[in-house]
């Protein structure tokens, strides 16, 4: 199986932010941000291993900044790793305001997702090729996280 490059997975999408997607206050659910997130990431991964994928994990979400009715939200996801049947995908969430063009970070996460077959068993997924120092080094954070998760999955089976 020949290997896919980090940019063969990239996903921009943009979304505006309604009043049925915010809170009392005008500010966005988190919950309706972490929905795009999901679907951003979804469509890297499928992008990469051109099979259904399911989420299997989300890292810990921080929001830094909210994010009005009126102003875009915008999501850009490419795979970090990939692994057997598994990858890591980065998904980096930014506010514009339509009016000012002032672009704010709200928040960035990974998630992991895990492609299937016709069966819906895992199924492997293309080697990811990096190119450039900065995906080279996403891709070893990556491992990284990978390792974390699985010692935390480990530790938590032990109770």
């Amino acid at each position: 199986m020949n290997g896919k490059t980090v940019k063969e997975s990239n996903v921009e999408m943009t979304e505006l932010v309604l009043p049925s997607h915010t809170n009392p206050i005008g500010t966005i659910f988190g919950g309706q941000i972490l929905a795009w997130v999901d679907i951003a990431g979804s469509i890297s991964a499928t992008r990469h291993a051109r099979a259904v994928c399911v989420t299997a994990s989300v890292d810990a979400f921080q929001f830094v900044a909210p994010v009005p009715v009126g102003h875009w939200v915008c999501l850009k996801a490419s795979v970090n790793y990939a692994h057997r049947t598994s990858m890591e995908v980065g998904v980096r969430v930014d506010s514009e305001n339509p009016i000012t063009g002032e672009i704010t970070h709200v928040a960035s996460s990974y998630l992991t997702f895990v492609a299937l077959d016709h069966n819906k068993k895992p199924k492997v997924v293309p080697a990811l090729i990096t190119e450039t120092p900065e995906e080279k080094r996403r891709a070893q954070d990556a491992q990284i996280r990978r390792q974390s998760r699985l010692k935390l999955k480990t530790e938590l089976a032990k109770k």
